[in-house]
């Protein structure tokens, strides 16, 4: 789960982290009244979205009027922001964050993140930050400083100290670097976060390090311990297909293809996807329903795989191994009863009782394509979908 900067700035500043002074704003109005109230001669107008790279995507403004704060709010509410990390889709500003213009004296890059192929957590930072942090990475690795931290020990005064010193800060910061970077990490700790990312991390021509912008992401699995933070959730930034998943137990990730996926188990609908995309196919979602796939979760995950208007067919593939296949055959016979599908279904059981569930798709009367085999069933979704397309382009 991702947060919105003003709602990570305000975590970290309760963890030690200075932050430039600050408020929300939903409309020019009140954007206008922020300004006043955080006094000044300069401001940063910045879009709230669950997106980095938003200066390069116009989402910041820096203003030294309040007519420019009016001026630059009336841009950017509304607004639909695209960068290469939202797609071409984007995402609409909603909220801004007034935030007390900053004199940078030099621009910092620093992040915390869980890496589970080492399963350990790594502290990254660059004396080289700002917007152009990605082309850093692969022009010029070597500026980048990478420092792995064991969880069973966690974050050493050495290690920190180590990271101010990669930042090229001079010596009189460094207290105040290690301090910012062991905050970081107890943040990161008590709070079940993912990914913590300051960029920049400023210090200022008075010599003081400040968070200009942050970003952080949560486990979601952890969110249940984690009330506070699950209330920090902006469901407007999210895929509908996928807050929608969430909301009943299912695992979803919407896809860009158009053959529908249900599937148990997240290994197997790996393999789905593998197949349909052999087969020349694209597949429009990762859907995995679980072991527990009663005949109303089937019929909840129709549903959601089916509200996706790209989707040209739809493919079921399920192995039954605690669950059963005739009580998976049960939930897709009323799910298609009840939903009046409009698309091709194919299905491919296999697993316990998986000829009783083969029999109840057979004496169903319905139009559902069975497939034997994983490679099969790829093959008639890509088939099935591609009937469909050639009808509806005669059709045009």
């Amino acid at each position: 789960m991702d947060i919105h900067e003003y709602q990570a700035k305000e975590i970290l500043s309760g963890y030690g982290i200075k932050i430039a002074e600050g408020g929300l704003a939903y409309s020019p109005e009140d954007a206008v009244q922020r300004a006043r109230e955080i006094g000044g001669h300069i401001w940063a107008v910045k879009a709230q979205i669950h997106s980095g790279a938003r200066g390069k995507a116009g989402g910041i403004k820096i203003c030294k009027t309040h007519d420019e704060v009016e001026a630059a709010a009336t841009y950017l509410l509304g607004k639909r922001l695209v960068t290469h990390q939202t797609g071409p889709a984007g995402k609409v500003c909603g909220r801004l964050y007034v935030e007390a213009g900053t004199e940078i004296a030099k621009e910092l890059y620093f992040c915390l993140l869980v890496d589970r192929s080492s399963e350990r957590i790594v502290m990254v930072g660059s004396a080289q930050g700002g917007m152009d942090i990605e082309e850093l990475a692969r022009t010029n690795p070597e500026a980048i400083t990478k420092i792995v931290i064991k969880p069973s020990v966690g974050l050493q005064d050495y290690q920190a100290r180590e990271m101010a010193f990669k930042l090229g800060l001079d010596a009189e910061v460094i207290s105040h670097a290690v301090k910012t970077i062991n905050g970081c990490y107890k943040a990161l700790r008590a709070l079940d976060v993912s990914m913590l990312e300051i960029n920049p991390l400023v210090v200022t021509k008075s010599n003081e390090l400040v968070a200009l912008d942050a970003k952080m992401s949560f486990d979601d699995n952890a969110l249940f311990r984690q009330l506070k933070i699950s209330e920090l959730r902006d469901k407007s930034q999210e895929d509908p297909r996928e807050m929608a998943a969430a909301d009943r137990g299912l695992s979803y990730v919407g896809l860009d293809g158009d053959i529908g996926c249900m599937i148990n188990g997240a290994g197997l609908a790996m393999a789905t996807m593998d197949m349909i995309k052999l087969a020349g196919g694209e597949p429009a979602n990762f859907l995995d329903v679980g072991g527990g796939a009663s005949a109303e979760r089937t019929e909840k995950a129709f549903r959601l795989v089916l509200a996706d208007k790209n989707v040209n067919a739809m493919l079921v593939n399920i192995f039954a191994g605690i669950n059963r296949c005739d009580w998976i055959a049960e939930g897709v016979v009323q799910a298609v009863r009840k939903i009046d599908m409009q698309v091709p279904l194919i299905v491919r059981l296999s697993g316990t009782n998986v000829e009783e569930g083969r029999k109840i798709i057979a004496e169903s009367g319905l139009p559902i394509i069975t497939a034997d085999t994983l490679a099969e069933a790829a093959e008639k979704a890509v088939q099935a979908r591609n009937e469909v397309v050639a009808k509806e382009a005669a059709g045009s």
